[in-house]
């Protein structure tokens, strides 16, 4: 015969679960829109922090901080992306014009380029890059479409925002509240969990979109066309470590010394060795050392992976998932071992 109490017991957990994955269905659309709030609200908090101890007012410091935010953003759409369609459109266009075999041939040695397997190569990377940008074109196309949906996960955005600014420090503390460690213990988690934090946001993505608007610059003094275009490509490649911004500007140099612009070819050259790779060689790694010891190696894994799973959202909470997995595993090995007493002891 069955226990009732264990019966009731099984009924309690089961409608539990049931709740929580409920609330994981509601959540779910959203989820990306709760993140990116979230991700701001940690970014800003500096500056909600200063007019907090101006203004003395948590709601109008955070309600400052999220207009300022959303105008800087709305300038930046209306300025920018207009021209960026633009620059899309034209650069597929002259893709089009392009004879690829032609200019490549020009660039590499004489014995491979006159060999088959250079035209094979080169025929592959001109498909390639046409379905790129038609695949890039075809999800501009998707989001004009899904404006309505946009604007609504905007709205959460923006709530979240709003209220991580406003509440975040409660919410972290509501949580610590459950924690099992001891204060030390805790104390040093939290450090080492901003640490990775600040390593990703601003060693990685924060250096790397300030390393394509240097590229940006270089390409405008230097006289290239699709300025705009460029450079978020260049922001983009410049995020995820190995790769580099050098995938975007050496190619384009490579280009104008092909079509003859050697002045401005050489200039580029100058310029993308001893600015934009400083700016990669130099600052990145000061700041990356400093926040964390973590091995650019799982961070590439994590940009590249969270990549695949959560889309472009995944450059930035892959390699931070994978930075906290590595801090639990530390945690756990460190109680093992007998390291440090990490557990509070029971009462």
């Amino acid at each position: 015969m069955v226990d009732k109490n264990n019966f009731k017991d099984f009924i309690i957990y089961v409608l539990i679960i049931g709740l929580f994955v409920l609330a994981g269905i509601i959540i779910y659309p959203i989820l990306y829109a709760i993140i990116y709030g979230i991700l701001l609200a940690y970014i800003f908090y500096p500056i909600y922090k200063f007019l907090l101890k101006r203004i003395k007012n948590e709601f109008l410091s955070a309600f400052f901080v999220c207009i300022g935010i959303l105008i800087i953003f709305v300038c930046v759409i209306v300025l920018i992306i207009g021209t960026l369609f633009n620059q899309i459109i034209n650069f597929y266009l002259v893709l089009q014009k392009i004879d690829i075999v032609d200019l490549v041939r020009k660039v590499l040695p004489n014995f491979i380029s006159s060999s088959g397997i250079s035209e094979n190569m080169i025929a592959s990377i001109s498909t390639y890059i046409t379905n790129f940008i038609a695949g890039f074109l075809k999800q501009i196309s998707s989001i004009i479409s899904n404006l309505p949906v946009l604007m609504i996960q905007t709205g959460v955005l923006i709530f979240t925002f709003f209220f991580g600014l406003k509440d975040g420090k409660k919410a972290i503390d509501y949580f610590r509240s459950f924690s099992i460690l001891k204060k030390e213990t805790e104390e040093k988690f939290i450090k080492q969990f901003k640490n990775i934090t600040n390593s990703v946001l601003i060693g990685h993505i924060l250096v790397g979109v300030i390393q394509g608007i240097f590229a940006g610059i270089g390409y405008y003094l230097f006289g290239v066309h699709n300025v705009i275009l460029l450079t978020a490509l260049t922001s983009i490649t410049a995020i995820i470590p190995i790769l580099g911004a050098w995938i975007i500007w050496f190619p384009v140099d490579v280009y104008l010394f092909a079509s003859g612009n050697t002045g401005a070819a050489l200039g580029l050259l100058i310029y993308g060795l001893c600015v934009i790779s400083l700016i990669d060689n130099l600052i990145r790694t000061l700041i990356v050392s400093r926040r964390t010891e973590m091995n650019t190696g799982i961070v590439f894994i994590g940009m590249i992976g969270g990549l695949f799973v959560f889309g472009f959202l995944g450059l930035i909470i892959g390699p931070l998932i994978l930075g906290y997995v590595l801090l639990v595993i530390e945690l756990y090995r460190k109680n093992t071992t007998g390291e440090d007493i990490i557990f509070k002891k029971e009462e």
